[in-house]
């Protein structure tokens, strides 16, 4: 065969050479064209796919913040790296970094490319600038500065090693964006994504609370580096209006079936990395709740114990509040002999697949304008109203993700309001600290959003787990690493962004956190 090939090919190749203008191009594009390829993209189907690839993005971080915020932690050191802060899987934190850029930001830049220059698309352009700010504030708060301005730029203006900017001025123009977004959408235009919008099916109402709420959030995140700003934004996004109904809530939907894309990305990591067995012995990287996060709601008698945890007894699921436990995260790489007798989270609620990831919601709002109020930004409600409104909306939304009605029992909420009432007599201080532990309990699962208030406020003040080998020297990381490849493929654009911005450390601050 090779003496074959030898033999014919100087002969083909100098035929083809001789009729290069004749034979050999007839047909060559046709030929050279995948019958299978779109050579014009469908600027719907690739928003649903950013909206898709920024959900599970946001949430796919498992065990590492799971961990870093108490909830959950593990036997196993290196399952247990959010709990534990091992020093030999720092580099675990890249991952969110390194996934962001090729699908999300390309993605939704390929969307903003194709509609901002058709009058036609306002509110496509409007939405898909609405969601670009949703994927990068998740990314800046993770890292600090990151490459923003030139970020998915490879393709369209060849920029491969793009600068990174401070996070203050990614903060200021994702505000801007913010606003100039919500003043463009327009219930006169029709342009949406329609049923390819899978957050609120071409609602531009709905969008613009959205969009508001965003405002408020990243608003409020500046607290404490300029408190001057966070009051004018927070003041300006309540003044557009956030979300206050539940109709409102921003949420991704899902299904049971088909590729894993299409289901609840943090439900199916925690199954796929622990839980798939449903048994509470063959959990195959060793994860179950943990003891800070149990022993919490069985102290303050939260009736949301029982709707996000199970302990196996015989290999049936329980949720008898009674016997529900957590696991120490101290426990130093050996699967404990009592190992089937410790909290994880329930399959029908936390685990389910097909049940929507809430993004944004009205517990939400609701705390985060208790402490506008008690700032004095806000004057219309009261801290104690809008805390009790943030308790109740957090309680009943686990319908939502249930799928049932009344998950958690009226009686039992008016009770647990009633045992904690906001200390309106106490100070600033021990108010804001009830606030922010109740937004630990009433966000979960979104741990980033709960670790982005806890390095803000300092609240819940969880205690660090002192581990043997930990890479922090015991406290609770504040950032996440650069991927390791940066280092090397855009070198100079790192160096300056650790220049301004401080060591690639888990203990350096970020801009609003300073």
């Amino acid at each position: 065969m090779k003496k074959l090939f030898s033999k014919y090919t100087f002969p083909i190749l100098a035929a083809c050479s001789m009729s290069l203008f004749t034979a050999c191009d007839k047909d060559f594009a046709e030929i050279n064209t995948n019958p299978n390829a779109v050579s014009v993209p469908t600027t719907a189907y690739i928003f649903s796919k950013a909206l898709y690839d920024g959900a599970a993005n946001s949430g796919n971080k498992g065990s590492l913040l799971f961990g870093l915020m108490q909830y959950t932690t593990s036997y196993n050191d290196v399952e247990g790296f959010g709990s534990k802060y091992t020093a030999s899987q720092v580099n675990a934190t890249g991952g969110v970094f390194t996934n962001s850029y090729p699908t999300q930001i390309n993605e939704i830049g390929e969307v903003i490319k194709a509609v901002k220059d058709d009058p036609t698309k306002v509110n496509q352009y409007a939405m898909a600038r609405i969601w670009r700010v949703y994927c990068f504030s998740r990314l800046t708060d993770l890292y600090g500065d990151i490459p923003y301005s030139e970020a998915g730029q490879g393709y369209n203006l060849s920029i491969f090693q793009p600068k990174y900017d401070a996070q203050s001025a990614i903060y200021a123009d994702m505000l801007k964006e913010l606003e100039a977004s919500a003043t463009a959408l327009t219930t006169s235009n029709t342009s949406t994504f329609g049923n390819s919008d899978l957050i609120y099916q071409g609602n531009v109402t709905k969008w613009k609370k959205f969009a508001y709420s965003l405002m408020l959030r990243l608003g409020m995140r500046l607290t404490k580096v300029d408190a001057a700003s966070a009051q004018s934004w927070v003041t300006k996004a309540i003044a557009g209006g956030v979300i206050r109904d539940y109709a409102d809530i921003a949420k991704m939907s899902y299904t049971s079936g088909g590729q894993n894309i299409n289901k609840n990305p943090i439900a199916w990591q925690l199954l796929n990395d622990n839980y798939l067995r449903a048994d509470g012995i063959n959990n195959t990287e060793g994860g179950k709740y943990q003891d800070v996060f149990i022993n919490s709601l069985k102290a303050n008698n939260d009736p949301r114990l029982g709707v996000l945890s199970v302990v196996y007894v015989n290999g049936t699921a329980s949720s008898d509040e009674s016997i529900q436990k957590g696991m120490p995260a101290t426990i130093n790489g050996t699967k404990p002999a009592d190992f089937v007798t410790f909290s994880e989270p329930k399959q029908t609620t936390v685990l389910k697949v097909d049940a929507p990831l809430l993004l944004f919601t009205v517990a939400e709002s609701n705390f985060l304008l208790a402490e506008a109020a008690l700032r004095g930004w806000y004057s219309a409600e009261t801290a104690s109203s809008l805390y009790e409104t943030g308790i109740r909306a957090a309680m009943q939304q686990w319908d939502l993700i249930s799928g049932t009605t009344g998950t958690i029992a009226q009686a039992r909420i008016d009770s647990y309001v009633a045992a904690h009432a906001l200390k309106t007599s106490s100070s600033v201080a021990v108010q804001t600290e009830q606030i922010y532990n109740q937004v630990w309990v009433g966000l979960f699962p979104d741990a980033q959003e709960v670790y982005n208030n806890y390095r803000r406020t300092g609240y819940p003040a969880l205690t660090p787990n002192v581990y043997p080998g930990n890479a922090t020297g015991g406290k609770i990381f504040r950032r996440f690493l650069y991927p390791v490849l940066e280092q090397t493929l855009n070198r100079a654009s790192y160096n300056e962004a650790v220049q301004r911005q401080g060591t690639d450390d888990l203990l350096t601050k970020v801009w609003w956190d300073k």
